[in-house]
């Protein structure tokens, strides 16, 4: 059985829509048999990477920095699969996961190896099988390639951590998953549904079906739609100031 860990790095926390992203992801895991747990950052206290390099040469392991870091890490243990899950900031991910990630470098050594695209990747601290990556992410506007460098720094940290990634899931218009329209609910309703296949899928094994890729590639609502709707939004929001 799977132990898949996801790691919500919205400052939103359980109210975003990462999170509904995310909670489709894990049910369609958790039908498949794995075992699902889900980390809100937004509820740890997560500081800052000091640079120290004190968990590589000081207290090989042990980071000095007394936090939640600990505490997740122990919810890590054993698992499987890393979800990271996180809304469009500015082009790439959240602070909230960009803390959590640099504190990873606890589970690293210092030494340098070559990897096999002619890198210098570190070695790491245990020699153990990393656990697989998938990613997901949501933003406001609707054009995806607004997640151009999510997808490639998933696959950059994929080669830090000498794994791979099973899946990016991406959703443009993001904004639309938490609204709840009789226009809009099957809409959705669809596609957390396939969001649940992939979750399955990867559980399994499996890979992610190209019809069901193709499925989560689509946008709810036609862009011209969906811009004017935002902006009527931002201008009743700020014209009942």
């Amino acid at each position: 059985m799977n132990k898949i860990v996801a790691i919500n790095g919205s400052p939103k926390g359980k109210a975003s829509n990462t999170n509904v992203m995310v909670g489709a992801f894990l049910k369609g895991a958790q039908a498949a048999g794995a075992e699902t747990v889900n980390v809100f950052l937004a509820e740890k206290d997560v500081k800052h990477c000091r640079g120290c390099f004190s968990c590589w040469l000081s207290t090989p392991g042990q980071c000095v920095i007394k936090d939640a870091m600990a505490e997740i890490l122990a919810l890590c243990e054993g698992v499987d699969i890393f979800v990271l899950a996180t809304p469009l900031y500015f082009d790439n991910i959240s602070g909230m996961l960009k803390d959590f990630m640099d504190r990873m470098i606890v589970k690293g050594d210092p030494h340098f190896e070559k990897g096999s695209n002619g890198e210098c990747r570190h070695l790491k601290r245990i020699d153990a099988p990393s656990p697989k990556l998938v990613m997901i992410s949501n933003c406001g506007f609707s054009e995806r390639s607004h997640f151009q460098v999510i997808s490639h720094w998933i696959k950059r940290a994929a080669l830090n951590m000498k794994t791979e990634v099973l899946g990016e899931f991406y959703a443009a218009q993001g904004g639309l998953l938490s609204i709840n329209t009789d226009e809009l609910r099957p809409i959705i309703t669809g596609y957390l549904r396939n969001l649940e296949n992939a979750g399955r899928a990867i559980a399994l094994g499996q890979s992610v079906s190209e019809e069901t890729k193709r499925l989560l590639e689509q946008n709810f609502i036609p862009d011209e739609v969906y811009i004017q709707k935002a902006n009527s939004y931002f201008d009743t929001v700020l014209n009942n100031k």
